[in-house]
């Protein structure tokens, strides 16, 4: 070992002493030690409240045509005959020609079974019968103030049947959004007479979660017969309401 060497060791041992023995003499039990302790966050967890009446914005319609016939191109062409006036009628009365949608085509043969006059009855051989046809549309009539006149003209078409209006909102309006800062405000009343009672404040959000609903409105069945009396009478439709409401749970922290 040379002499670099020597000093580089020597110096090492010294520092070594140095820091054991400043270790032994520190004032270890003086010391006050402390922990970290993670503690729950005091919160408060309340259930917020909204409701309104709205005015319904559309109504929904179906109708429907049938034919019958021995021969499948006469059945089918009453049917396509008497939807394309139906169309014609309901676009020029305004609807718009998106908010009119073909729901089902069918055509298909009937079938029969010839009977046989004997004892014990036995099943008869399977005959074909006549061709039926049908073709049905669904309508969005979304200027609500036509109901009346819509069902008036359905039921004096050609349709066979009529089903309608069911009345509903419309949810390209959003119409329960201002209930959510209703439903808010419902929930922070609330938090705010828990927080007093026990002697805290609101502090921040920690969550919120919402949930709605609209209370179902059922459809009027027509039959196209009614169109066949000697008096037409106008259908009395009325548009009403639906109600939707608006729920919200909102956690709040304590401070």
């Amino acid at each position: 070992m040379n002499k670099s060497e020597l000093d580089a060791f020597i110096r090492w041992i010294l520092g070594g002493l140095m820091v054991l023995g400043a270790l032994y003499f520190f004032p270890w039990g003086d010391i006050t030690w402390g922990r970290v302790i993670m503690k729950s966050e005091a919160v408060v967890t309340v259930t917020g409240y909204a409701e309104s009446d709205e005015k319904n914005q559309i109504a929904m319609f179906s109708a429907s045509v049938n034919a019958i016939n021995d021969k499948k191109e006469l059945a089918v062409n009453e049917v396509n005959t008497k939807m394309a006036a139906i169309i014609k009628a309901v676009k020029e009365l305004g609807v718009a020609e998106g908010d009119i949608e073909t729901q089902q085509i069918n055509t298909y043969q009937m079938q029969e079974r010839a009977e046989i006059m004997i004892y014990p009855p036995q099943p008869g051989k399977v005959v074909m019968g006549q061709w039926s046809a049908n073709n049905s549309i669904g309508i969005t009539l979304r200027d609500v103030a036509k109901a009346g006149q819509l069902t008036d003209l359905l039921n004096a078409s050609g349709a066979t049947n009529v089903y309608g209006p069911n009345f509903q909102l419309d949810t390209s309006i959003k119409a329960d959004d201002k209930l959510m800062g209703l439903a808010v405000a419902d929930a922070r009343k609330k938090a705010e007479a828990m927080a007093a009672a026990s002697g805290a404040k609101l502090g921040r959000v920690v969550s919120i979660n919402e949930s709605g609903q609209s209370s179902p409105v059922y459809p009027m069945m027509y039959r196209a017969e009614a169109a066949k009396a000697d008096v037409s009478v106008p259908a009395p439709v009325e548009i009403g309401t639906t109600k939707i409401s608006k729920t919200v749970t909102v956690v709040w922290s304590l401070r």
